[in-house]
């Protein structure tokens, strides 16, 4: 469209060629809510004429904490205005946030709900805990042409994978929360100039990166929420392509991708770790084709060809191809000489999966304890500032903390068996913004967001109890839903105590009276 001007907003950058480009005028403001909030207060754009408002990806912004943020910009902004709300998935934290921002909002579907793209093939492998780096690089390998993000689940994961990588001879770098916006600018412009094969990243790092030609989406660890596998799989098969996403699991994990699969509405196929063999006779056609296909460029090589033919003059055509070709087969040939298969057998992933329901069941039988926090969303934190906080205080390193659930007042974490006792005596004494932090083992009545409790009449949060009422935290005639810890019917948010004395807990901390009849629907 003519005379239509855009600029993007968003913090790392400098704020005076923002402003600049503001007062020459734009009708299109691209904007992360901190830094649209700072040129609010400084005057230097008014919203009193805006006609459109979108909200894209509302819902990771809100966990994010942007909420206030958010609603200090809307409220700059005209009563009549169309507001627009996008998401790859329709949670329900996204049908509270359309409540909230939207008058009678009218939903319009592309495709079928939550679901992934029809272009994309998912395929997943089952390794041992211990060979998945090595199985991740064998899959690469295979794949010559990757052109690919890898999804890690925390930001020392992803940096511990991309200098891994980049130490082993790949074009790798690492796209994660602690980077500066010029690191951040940095890494992308050299993915999408191609100058990177392979993007290593978290969800919250990799929202909103649009690259043509991914090839692969690579989940090297799994999403803590099943909805996070159709954004992560949607950087592939843009555009009408096709494309593959590719999850790494070892046997534990299976249960976790038939319920990916219940929410895409596709199946995964169970493929093979190649063989070192495979790899190196694709490695070697890949190397036959560029031969084949490449370009020559006939006036600037003529001058060489005599000194060429000199030097080849004793070889054969069958002795010039076989020597062109091992340049870079030999490398791949002493590598995976003698290579091991990587493929988990079928006999120890169905008794590691008899293992992992038991585990589920008994709730200690697992080399992790889960402990509780009373700290969480409300605090402003996800789970890769809690990983941090708990990190420092604790004194442990971030690879021994097994899986983060982030509640609304609280949160669940996971540690080693043998790291219990010092974490909790770390902790002791610890104050987040003048209140004490509590640590204490979870209950094996605690289930996590996805957690499956057969005693007690859960799976996935559900009560299917007469007693019910709740699915996903929601507690539908009580009033109550979990998560933000808002209360429907206008009552005080509160917190269940985890004391044996019973009652509840506000946020200030106080105790109040029991309320036995509570304790019981609960």
């Amino acid at each position: 469209m003519d005379n239509v001007h855009v600029v993007a907003v968003y913090g790392g950058a400098s704020i005076s060629d923002q402003l600049r480009q503001i007062r020459r005028g734009v009708q299109i403001v691209v904007a992360t809510p901190g830094r649209m909030l700072d040129i609010i207060n400084r005057g230097a754009i008014n919203f009193s004429g805006v006609k459109f408002v979108v909200l894209d990806e509302a819902d990771e912004m809100l966990n994010m904490g942007f909420q206030e943020d958010i609603d200090n910009i809307l409220s700059t902004t005209p009563e009549e205005k169309k507001t627009w709300l996008f998401s790859a998935t329709m949670p329900s934290e996204v049908r509270r946030i359309a409540k909230k921002y939207m008058d009678n909002p009218f939903e319009l579907t592309m495709g079928e709900k939550n679901t992934g793209n029809a272009n994309i093939e998912h395929e997943y492998y089952v390794v041992r805990a211990r060979d998945k780096y090595a199985a991740f690089k064998r899959i690469v390998d295979f794949n010559p042409d990757i052109f690919g993000i890898v999804f890690c689940r925390t930001k020392i994961e992803t940096q511990d994978i991309a200098e891994a990588l980049i130490k082993d001879g790949y074009n790798a770098d690492s796209l994660h929360g602690d980077l500066s916006q010029q690191q951040r600018d940095k890494v992308m412009k050299r993915y999408r100039d191609r100058s990177l094969q392979l993007l290593i990243a978290t969800d919250v790092a990799a929202r909103g990166i649009d690259v043509n030609d991914v090839t692969h989406v690579i989940n090297y660890s799994l999403p803590d929420e099943v909805e996070n596998y159709t954004h992560r799989s949607g950087r592939t098969a843009r555009a009408g392509k096709t494309g593959v996403s590719i999850a790494i699991v070892n046997a534990k994990e299976l249960g976790k991708i038939r319920q990916i699969e219940r929410v895409i509405g596709k199946k995964f196929n169970k493929a093979e770790i190649p063989t070192g063999f495979d790899v190196c006779e694709k490695q070697l056609f890949s190397i036959v084709h560029k031969i084949h296909d490449v370009e020559v460029n006939e006036q600037q090589i003529e001058q060489y060809i005599p000194r060429i033919m000199e030097e080849f003059k004793d070889l054969t055509k069958e002795d010039f191809i076989k020597r062109f070709a091992s340049i870079e087969f030999n490398r791949f040939l002493d590598y995976y000489k003698n290579a091991p298969d990587l493929n988990a057998p079928v006999e120890e992933a169905r008794r590691e999966r008899g293992t992992d329901d038991r585990d589920r069941r008994s709730f200690g039988k697992s080399e992790y304890t889960r402990l509780f926090i009373n700290l969480g969303s409300v605090d402003e934190f996800n789970r890769g500032d809690l990983l941090g906080y708990i990190c420092n205080n604790a004194k442990i390193s971030g690879r021994s903390v097994g899986k983060i659930d982030v509640k609304g007042v609280y949160s669940f974490f996971e540690v080693p068996h043998a790291d219990v006792d010092a974490v909790t005596n770390n902790f002791k004494g610890v104050e987040f913004k003048g209140r004490p932090v509590r640590i204490e083992i979870a209950g094996e009545g605690v289930s996590s967001s996805r957690g499956d409790r057969r005693d007690g009449g859960y799976r996935g949060g559900e009560r299917r109890g007469d007693g019910g009422g709740y699915r996903g935290g929601d507690r539908r005639e009580g009033g109550y839903r979990s998560g933000g810890g808002e209360r429907r019917d206008g009552g005080a948010p509160r917190e269940r105590s985890n004391s044996s004395g019973g009652g509840f807990r506000d946020f200030s901390g106080k105790r109040r009276e029991d309320r036995p009849e509570r304790r019981r629907r609960f």
